[in-house]
């Protein structure tokens, strides 16, 4: 069964939240700022954040961006998962992504089941892998943010969890670019 190991230190990672959504901005993002309360009181750094809305590229280059850049462990966005026209955060996710982490959507409807039944084969939370940082697209409603947070991300973003965890592998991540 999983749990905290203790005699192992903390280390926090570096998040970014990415808000889609045609009609939210910074002041009634919900669901953002559940995400940005959360990670913080877990030890996490929030080191970027933004509302973009529901267009698959700006999504997949704001995606690309984040990767890149070398102060962000972990992408973390909320919204545009459902099943409607306009939900392509999903499919912008995997245009980023070079490998899927298939259970965490597994995961995730397993942790929805308990709380909203049935509904929860509507959401289609991802997550992956891409540049060396970690990506997780959740749904907009702070509720499914609240259940994929404390019920699997604050437990796989912290290194002492165990038997095993997203950080401790993290730095290799990217080792396939390293061979020659």
């Amino acid at each position: 069964m999983s749990r905290i190991d203790d005699t192992r230190d903390f280390i926090p990672v570096r998040i970014a939240v990415l808000t889609v959504s045609d009609t939210r901005g910074q002041q009634d993002d919900r669901s953002g700022d559940t995400l940005v309360d959360r990670l913080t009181q877990a030890g996490h750094m929030l080191v970027a954040r933004t509302i973009l809305r529901d267009d698959r590229a700006a999504i997949a280059d704001q995606l690309r961006d984040w990767c890149a850049d070398a102060g962000i462990d972990v992408i973390i966005s909320t919204g545009g998962t459902g099943l409607t026209g306009r939900d392509v955060t999903v499919e912008a996710h995997r245009d980023v992504y070079e490998k899927e982490i298939d259970a965490f959507g597994t995961v995730f409807t397993h942790v929805s089941m308990a709380k909203i039944g049935t509904s929860a084969v509507q959401s289609r939370a991802t997550g992956g892998v891409a540049q060396g940082t970690y990506l997780f697209a959740l749904p907009g409603s702070p509720g499914a943010c609240r259940d994929a947070w404390d019920e699997i991300l604050c437990k796989q973003l912290d290194y002492r969890h165990r038997p095993c965890n997203f950080v401790e592998i993290m730095p290799r991540l990217d080792e396939h670019q390293r061979r020659k």
